[in-house]
């Protein structure tokens, strides 16, 4: 017997393969009924039929559907442009097997860079080289109709209509579908399906993880343990209420700026993305500047625990570790830092102080952290009255938080091509392991979130814009960002998708304060986490010196007069930190006034929200 190269086949070991294969698949099958039914036993209880619409896109595609009735001529140039070009490109595949070479297709001139097909047979075989380069046709030309029909809808539909077009454009990737991946094919045959049972294995084990919710693995969470291997920079939690455990550093060096800095991270996830290990260590390195750091350490919220709004996250949270602060170094007042939404508390708490004469904070900084939200980016997509109803029946049915899985998915679609279908085609299809990396695993450390404070913060600054405006009153007070003096340090990231670097420019306009803002290369995370390197810098940041009264209204324009400078922000806050910080002191030792209470990195920062045990 022979196959179609004339090559010899064993009957024999074809019979084995035939054999492991079906055996292989059986059990895959039978994983997959274990996964359906925890899946089905988490949901059998649910009183309420599933939402067909649950991100209310439902009227801006209505709107959508108008518009083409109304532009049918657009319509009809979509289509024949689009069949036109995809003739050329099965005339090109049909010369490229013959040894023709030919000239790509207009938008697909850079297919070959796509990583999701980087694979050599999406290259060399005709059949997938020509399904890449159709999917890719036809989803640039989905995105750029959509782009042009929606144009005179408004901005919050457009939006959303431009974001789910996106994540939809993405699912349907032949890369995402196990018969069309040359690589899963491959694998499968050469392993006899062996790896579609160890994949199968692996989603069990997140269904289970996730408490009948597909939880997918982006890391090997067995690899790091808080406070082993990650979140070890030495200190001591010296206060703690029902909120927060505030963590006092210990200092390396024997001299210390007098005045204190105090780290408020956001609670939406862990403080430890600022001290994930040596290297990497926002905390570490400052201490090692000459510091004396504090670090607000946020309560993972568990059902029926105390219920808290945002103004609470301020007093009780905020306010009670500047008191701590203050107690324990005998300062008068402290350098405060806000990371993301622990930015836009520090901005409500700084306007709320400045309308009652406080001074107990000498200057703010901010880690890609907004107060205007009128350019928040994507994830106001999920973000009008029917989700925010929704999840207020969600919180009442939780015990008053809401799920962290749900928060992490939410994050997760911004980026589906790298946190979603990466993770579903390594684990899943090819059965392999995800590797140890120390930032997926904080990511996955997800909180959960008081849905009350939740709620009113999705309402009050993504909806309704209040603070910018004017319009939010918070502890009897109207909070005015104008009437903040304090000097800010303000760092934004280029290419964030959280909080982009044109809404942290528009926020950074309204406070009445000087400012220094500067841009961050990469993202929400890796902008602010950009160590110095000795060997090569990873990244960049772009500084300005225009004054802040005549910075133009982009941010494209305000980096046309900006100096690119290689490698670490960090070295230009300490800069300016520095200055703000007082003369030097003999270093502090954590809790030599309040005493200390447990070695950092504290209890509430190992509560995990995918592990039930830990909320008993």
């Amino acid at each position: 017997m022979a196959d179609t190269q004339g090559t010899e086949i064993d009957p024999v070991k074809a019979m084995a393969s035939a054999g492991e294969m079906a055996e292989n698949m059986a059990m895959a099958q039978k994983l997959a009924q274990e996964a359906w039914a925890l899946y089905t036993k988490k949901h059998s209880g649910d009183e309420i039929e599933a939402d067909p619409d649950p991100f209310n896109i439902m009227p801006a595609l209505a709107d959508l559907q108008k518009n083409m009735v109304e532009n049918p001529d657009h319509v009809v140039e979509t289509a024949i442009d689009l069949w036109s070009r995809q003739a050329m490109l099965w005339t090109n595949t049909i010369a490229a097997m013959g040894g023709v070479e030919t000239k790509p297709v207009k938008g697909l001139e850079n297919a070959d860079k796509d990583r999701r097909f980087k694979g050599e047979a999406w290259q060399s075989n005709a059949a997938f080289s020509y399904l890449k380069q159709s999917y890719l046709l036809a989803s640039s030309v989905m995105r750029d109709s959509v782009g042009r029909l929606d144009s005179e809808l408004p901005e919050n539909e457009r939006m959303k209509l431009e974001f789910f077009t996106d994540r939809f454009v993405e699912a349907m990737s032949p890369s995402n579908v196990f018969a069309m991946n040359p690589e899963v094919m491959k694998t499968t045959a050469e392993e006899n399906g062996a790896n579609v049972v160890r994949g199968m294995k692996q989603m069990l084990k997140d269904m289970k993880r996730g408490d009948g919710e597909l939880l997918i693995s982006q890391t090997d969470m067995e690899a790091f343990e808080v406070g082993r291997n990650i979140a070890v920079t030495p200190g001591k939690v010296v206060y703690q209420n029902d909120l927060i455990q505030l963590i006092q550093y210990t200092p390396t060096t024997e001299k210390v700026y007098a005045r204190p800095l105090l780290i408020a991270p956001p609670w939406i996830n862990k403080f430890y993305i600022l001290d994930l290990n040596e290297q990497k260590s926002f905390i570490r390195w400052i201490v090692a500047q000459g510091y004396t750091v504090f670090v607000i350490s946020w309560v993972n919220p568990t059902p029926g625990g105390v219920e808290r709004d945002f103004e609470d996250y301020i007093s009780e949270g905020f306010y009670k570790a500047v008191d701590a602060v203050l107690e324990e170094t005998g300062q008068k007042s402290v350098n405060a830092v806000g990371y993301c939404i622990g930015g836009t508390m520090l901005s409500c708490a700084l306007a709320h102080m400045a309308q009652h004469g406080d001074k107990r904070v000498n200057s703010a900084t901010f880690f890609t952290a907004q107060a205007d939200f009128e350019k928040a980016g994507e994830l106001k997509v999920f973000v009008d009255d029917k989700s925010l109803e929704q999840m207020k029946k969600d919180g009442e049915k939780s015990g008053g938080v809401l799920s962290a899985q749900e928060m992490a998915q939410a994050f997760n679609m911004m980026r589906g091509n790298e946190l979603i279908w990466n993770y579903v085609i390594n684990n899943y299809y090819l059965g392999k392991e995800p590797t140890a990396f120390d930032l997926l695993y904080w990511n996955a450390d997800s909180t959960r979130m008081p849905a009350k404070c939740h709620i009113s913060y999705l309402r009050d600054f993504y909806r309704d814009n209040a603070l910018s405006q004017g319009n939010l009153r918070m502890m009897d007070t109207d909070l005015d960002l104008g009437k903040i003096k304090t000097p800010i340090y303000s760092i934004c990231a280029k290419e964030d998708h959280i909080a982009p670097a044109e809404s942290v420019l528009r926020t950074m306009k309204l406070f009445g304060s000087p400012v220094r803002f500067i841009v961050g290369g990469s993202g929400h995370i890796a902008g602010v986490v950009n160590p110095p390197r000795e060997d090569k810098p990873k990244y960049q940041y772009w500084t300005n010196e225009t004054k802040k009264e005549d910075w133009p209204e982009t941010i494209e324009k305000w980096l046309e007069n900006a100096e690119e400078t290689p490698g670490s922000w960090w070295p230009d806050y300490d800069k300016w930190l520095s200055k703000k910080s007082g003369k030097k002191v003999a270093a502090r030792e954590p809790g030599a006034t309040l005493g200390t209470i447990e070695d950092a990195p504290g209890s509430y920062v190992r509560v995990r929200s995918d592990n039930p045990v830990d909320d008993e």
